[in-house]
């Protein structure tokens, strides 16, 4: 083990060298010896003891005490006086230094061992707590926790770097300062000054913790949802002698928060309104087919043949209304193509102004990169922003469409994955929102205009939601307001448009019908008959699979299967699909269904099917639909 090193300042040559002795038989190293205090500190720097050993009356322009202060402040080594003298003066002067020992000449060999260990013990003690209040003080500053400290009086002490960046204080500004000048929080809701914990916890000597919805207000005006608990700093005997808070920044926790329980709320009124449009989409099915082929058998230009269309339009009417319910319910998952939705923009939004004194300004380039999209949705979301921009601006205006390509990355803020999206922005220049009102404009039935049904907004949030996207607002009351929505930008080619008409499409062969509803099976049979082809039936999948395997086993099998997707208590079509394709690997199947419960709606072909014909439909796209897979 080495020896402990001592610095001998002492002026007396005599007197030094029989320290030396003294100091080497008790079993220390003397590390030097000198004579004046620039010698001292001289050798301090170069031999770095672990004691030192200061004459207070030296020789030069410099005496022991300054030369142990500077001793003291560069090095951190413990300093041992010994002296003659021991005036007031004196030892007032010493003090300020810190010493670890003062003796007084002469003086024996016990005293000048125990008081070096005792400077030894004390100088070891010392340093283990400056090293732990190191620790402590990196730890504090290094967690990713706002901590602030303060005294009896609530008074900062301490502000770590996260405290400093939230409250926008320093900590050389705040100290000593009331906690409530820089801690300043409000109720979220009532705007009202909220007790500080520091307060509380200095009244009822407890640890306390926040309220849910409070929010810190920075020095420079910033608003922040926090989360926080206040705890007594103790001594060992149990007495308060400050408060420690410590607390962070939720607010992006609550927005995630907020955006849960919207979706939750749209997934509730989802499994009401899934029901009611399906069994809706049955009937509208019945009517419409009932319809379609009551026209063919009157004439055009005759008073019937007009009524006729005139029912027939009413039911594509009411089956669009069907398709706002269904986008919310779980089987609202949008059946999507790859296309450029220029022309769809302009469309949604001419027809959405029309006959309103609001006009629309469109910006949009001829660049705009694709996107997967069901049009019938992104229309309906495009229709009611613009509806919604045009009833704040119940005196007329203009409303301006913008869509622009961007590429997002987490630098913005924007909670999407990183890469390209189609960004379209519809400002109105209305009276504007609320920031207040922020929080619940997307919730279904929430409205602030009077005879408004609270879907516009609920519905455009929940297509965008289905579409991998985000929508966005903001507003600048009484000026403007822009609900902002991004779609992911796709790298696939656009789909060609179909060839359209009112031409109807009939062929030959064997169509087996699954349905679990006789009204959907009987119009279904009669507008095949009339297409030209011959029906099978079945009011299951089980059954359907027993009527193809006998048909396969026959001079003439089943050419197509029209199926319903969902079968109450029976077997549906996607494992009736998956049983049929064992039969016949070939097998031309089409699904169809009045409640998309399920994402074969969206993506037929993965599971199995051909083609896909949604309900209700007329005898023109059955045809087309059979066309599609039987040429």
């Amino acid at each position: 083990m080495a020896k402990i090193q001592i610095l001998i300042v002492e002026d007396d040559g005599i007197i030094a060298k029989d320290i030396q002795n003294t100091l080497e038989g008790l079993g220390y190293a003397v590390a030097a010896i000198t004579s004046n205090a620039e010698g001292a500190i001289e050798k301090a720097a170069e031999t770095q003891p672990d004691l030192v050993l200061m004459d207070i009356m030296l020789e030069g322009d410099m005496d022991g005490v300054e030369a142990a202060e500077q001793i003291r402040d560069r090095f951190g080594i413990p300093v041992v006086y010994l002296t003659a003298h021991a005036d007031e003066k004196t030892l007032h002067r010493a003090k300020t230094t810190g010493p670890y020992g003062y003796i007084l000449k002469p003086f024996n060999e016990m005293e000048l061992h125990t008081n070096i260990e005792i400077a030894l013990y004390k100088s070891g003690l010392e340093k283990k707590l400056k090293e732990n209040e190191q620790l402590l003080a990196t730890t504090l500053r290094s967690i990713g926790d706002a901590v602030i400290t303060t005294d009896v009086n609530g008074s900062v002490t301490f502000m770590n770097p996260v405290a400093e960046s939230l409250t926008g204080w320093r900590q050389k500004d705040a100290v000593r300062r009331p906690l409530k000048d820089v801690f300043n929080i409000i109720d979220e809701h009532t705007g009202e000054q909220i007790e500080d914990p520091v307060t509380r916890v200095l009244r009822d000597g407890v640890a306390v913790g926040l309220a849910n919805n409070t929010v810190l207000i920075a020095r420079d005006g910033t608003k922040r949802s926090i989360d926080d608990s206040g705890a007594p700093i103790k001594d060992c005997k149990g007495n308060i002698m400050g408060v420690v808070l410590v607390f962070r920044d939720i607010t992006e926790k609550r927005r995630a928060e907020r955006e849960l329980l919207k979706a939750d709320k749209l997934e509730s009124l989802g499994v009401l309104s899934g029901g009611i449009a399906h069994d809706f989409n049955n009937i509208l099915t019945s009517i419409l087919g009932n319809i379609s082929i009551a026209k063919m058998f009157a004439k055009p230009g005759d008073k019937i043949f007009e009524r006729l269309e005139e029912a027939e339009n009413d039911c594509v009417r009411a089956r669009v209304l069907t398709q706002k319910i269904l986008t919310f319910s779980r089987g609202g998952a949008p059946i999507m193509k790859t296309a450029f939705i220029s022309e769809l923009l302009r469309d949604s939004a001419s027809f959405a102004l029309s006959g309103s004194n609001v006009r629309c300004e469109f910006s949009i380039p001829d660049d705009l990169w694709r996107i997967e999209v069901d049009e019938g949705q992104i229309a309906q979301a495009i229709s009611n922003l613009i509806i919604n921009a045009s009833q704040a601006m119940p005196g007329g205006g203009v409303i301006n469409l913008l869509a622009e390509n961007i590429v997002v990355d987490e630098r913005q803020g924007i909670p999407l994955n990183n890469g390209g999206y189609v960004k379209i922005s519809v400002t109105d220049h209305g009276i504007g929102i609320p920031k207040e009102h922020f929080q619940q404009i997307f919730d279904p039935y929430y409205t602030t205009k009077r005879g408004g049904s609270g879907l516009g907004l609920a519905i455009a949030y929940s297509i965008v939601k289905r579409h991998n996207g985000y929508i966005d607002v903001k507003s600048i009351p009484g000026k403007e307001t822009t609900f902002s929505i991004y779609l992911p930008a796709s790298p696939k080619e656009a789909l060609a448009e179909k060839e359209s008409g009112e031409k109807i499409r009939g062929g030959k062969g064997k169509i087996l019908v699954m349905d679990d509803e006789k009204m959907i099976r009987d119009v279904v049979g009669d507008m095949l008959g009339i297409l030209g082809y011959e029906a099978g039936f079945a009011k299951d999948g089980a059954e359907a699979v027993e009527l193809y395997k006998k048909a396969e086993q026959s001079v003439r099998p089943f050419d197509a299967v029209i199926m319903d997707l969902t079968v109450p208590g029976g077997m549906g079509g996607k494992e009736a699909v998956r049983k049929l394709a064992e039969i016949d690997p070939e097998v031309k199947a089409i699904v169809s269904s009045g409640y998309s419960d399920d994402p074969v709606m969206a993506d037929f072909r993965k599971y199995g099917f051909s083609n896909v014909v949604a309900k209700p439909y007329n005898i023109k796209e059955l045809g087309d639909a059979l066309y599609e897979v039987l040429k």
